[in-house]
C-alpha cells in the first residue's frame, strides 16, 4: 500500500537568519520587536531572536535559502531602510557548520575565544593564503567552504582576524558569531 500525504498538508523549514551588522556600535539599531513583525509579514512563523545582533530563527515553507535570503533583505530595505546583508540556514546545514568546528575537540582551547565567520561567498584559494601574514602567533583559523572557523586566545576584540580583514581580503561579504552564540542559536532551533 502507498502511503499519501493529505494536499493540504504544509511542509514548515526550521530556518536561521543571521543579520550582518545590526545593532553593532550604534549602527543599523533595529529593535527585536520591529525585526519580528518583518518576520511576520513575510509570513514565517515561530518567529524568535537571539540577543540584539540580528539572529532570527523563524519556519518558512520556502526551501530556498537563496531566496529567504533576499526576501528578507528587500522587506528589510522596504521597512527599515537598511541595506542589511543576510545569511540564511536551514537547521541541517547550520547544524553541519558548527560540527565541522576543527577546535571544539581540542581541549586545550578555550571555548570562550572559538567563533565563526559565515561567508557570503567561497573564497579563492590564493585570497585566503594572503590571511596568514595578519595572524598573531598563538591565533588560529581555518576556512572550510564558506566558513571561517577562529580561535583568538587574546579576544575577538584585539585580532585582525575580523569582518573587515576577511571582507576586503577575501571580496566576499562576513558575518561572526562567537561560539556561545551558535550553540544557543542551535538549540532555540532544534526545540522549535
Amino acid at each position: 500500500m502507498v502511503k499519501t500525504w493529505p494536499k493540504n498538508l504544509i511542509i514548515m523549514n526550521t530556518c536561521i537568519a543571521l543579520l550582518r551588522g545590526i545593532n553593532v556600535s550604534g549602527q543599523n539599531s533595529v529593535k527585536m520587536d520591529d525585526l519580528t513583525a518583518i518576520f511576520r509579514e513575510l509570513d514565517f512563523t515561530d518567529i524568535r531572536t537571539y540577543i540584539q545582533s540580528g539572529n532570527v530563527i523563524f519556519k518558512s515553507t520556502q526551501t530556498s535559502c537563496d531566496e529567504l535570503e533576499k526576501m528578507i533583505s528587500e522587506r528589510i530595505l522596504l521597512k527599515l531602510g537598511m541595506n542589511v546583508k543576510t545569511f540564511v540556514f536551514d537547521e541541517k546545514s547550520f547544524e553541519g557548520i558548527i560540527g565541522k568546528n576543527p577546535f571544539i575537540a581540542d581541549k586545550t582551547k578555550e571555548q570562550a575565544f572559538l567563533h565563526i565567520t559565515f561567508l557570503s561567498d567561497r573564497p579563492d584559494k590564493l585570497l585566503i593564503e594572503s590571511l596568514q601574514s595578519f595572524k598573531l602567533p598563538e591565533e588560529e583559523f581555518l576556512i572550510n567552504n564558506r566558513a571561517i572557523y577562529l580561535y583568538c586566545p587574546k579576544g575577538y576584540g584585539k585580532t585582525k582576524l575580523n569582518n573587515t580583514l576577511f571582507e576586503k581580503k577575501l571580496k566576499t561579504v562576513a558575518t561572526t558569531r562567537n561560539w556561545r552564540t551558535v550553540i544557543e542559536i542551535l538549540k532555540i532551533a532544534q526545540n522549535q
